[in-house]
């Protein structure tokens, strides 16, 4: 019986040197999430031409380092687009565990999502424009008490994206 080359298995298996964490390349890309001076992107910032995901990079990074916070990576908001990209979570951690740049993230996510042009923009734009009540009744329970706690007093959410912006400063 042949052996299946290294070439063969890598590819098969996704292994292969550069898929080795490099922790002190990733230190050089990310943000420092603990104390409340830099935030990650914005949820309407795109990477691989998906909302979501640049934010999902910031939060993995941060978690990789220990600099998170009180941010989560695979979220529920990084579980959408993840679900959405039909992209398994730990394949993407160990990806960016390699200290890939946004660009090589970018070009990792056009080879293992599974989306089309057409339906990428048609999910970003619902994505940008929903509101708190198209959202499922756990999540709409949840913002509730965590648009209290912080969104700044006077300030009108008028789509989910607007939570994060408004608590991180950015409108």
């Amino acid at each position: 019986m042949n052996q299946p080359s290294k070439t063969k298995v890598a590819r098969i298996t996704g292994a292969n040197q550069s898929m080795k964490p490099n922790l002190e390349k990733v230190k050089l890309l990310t943000r420092d999430l603990r104390d409340g001076k830099e935030y990650p992107r914005s949820p309407r910032e795109t990477l691989g031409g998906y909302v979501l995901a640049a934010r999902a990079v910031d939060k993995c990074r941060a978690v990789l380092l220990g600099q998170e916070g009180e941010y989560h990576s695979n979220c529920p908001l990084d579980q959408r687009w993840l679900k959405f990209a039909q992209i398994d979570y730990d394949a993407f951690k160990s990806f960016v565990a390699t200290g890939a740049t946004d660009q090589e993230i970018a070009a990792w996510i056009g080879k293992n999502a599974k989306r089309s042009r057409v339906e990428i923009i048609a999910w970003n734009n619902k994505e940008r424009d929903l509101r708190l009540s198209d959202l499922p009744a756990e999540i709409q329970e949840y913002m509730e008490d965590y648009i209290a706690k912080f969104v700044p007093r006077n300030r009108v959410v008028y789509h989910w994206f607007d939570v994060y912006d408004l608590e991180e400063e950015r409108i």
